[in-house]
């Protein structure tokens, strides 16, 4: 793409970012440390620039993560680059996911970056 000068510039796509949550803690928490640490760009989410987006917010779907697999097939089609595993998922004052290595590994086996936390 031309600069307002003619020179050609290289745009960087922007990167798309999903969240998968703890469907219980759901229940309790809006989301809104994961938001506000994504819109401030800090403690999990620094190393993204301006251009980042996040594209999608779900949860796991309960005990055991049955809906990740499915979730990924369509995020991937919609080119998703990274999943971050919420903090709640991962934090000792939540419930203790017992799924969280299955869920790390369906991830990881979907070829897509995984980066484990969002806001602690």
């Amino acid at each position: 793409m031309k600069n307002g000068a003619g020179i050609i510039e290289d745009i960087k796509p922007p990167t798309k970012i999903a969240v998968i949550r703890c469907d219980i803690v759901s229940e309790a928490c809006p989301g809104v440390g994961c938001f506000m640490a994504f819109n401030k760009r800090s403690m999990h989410f620094k190393e993204y620039d301006e251009n980042a987006e996040m594209v999608a917010f779900f949860t796991c779907g309960g005990c055991s993560g049955r809906r990740v697999y499915r979730l990924l097939k369509s995020l991937k089609k919609r080119g998703v680059d990274v999943i971050h595993l919420s903090s709640c998922m991962q934090m000792e004052n939540y419930p203790k996911c017992p799924h969280i290595d299955e869920i790390k590994k369906t991830v990881e086996d979907a070829g897509i970056r995984l980066i484990e936390g969002t806001h602690h």
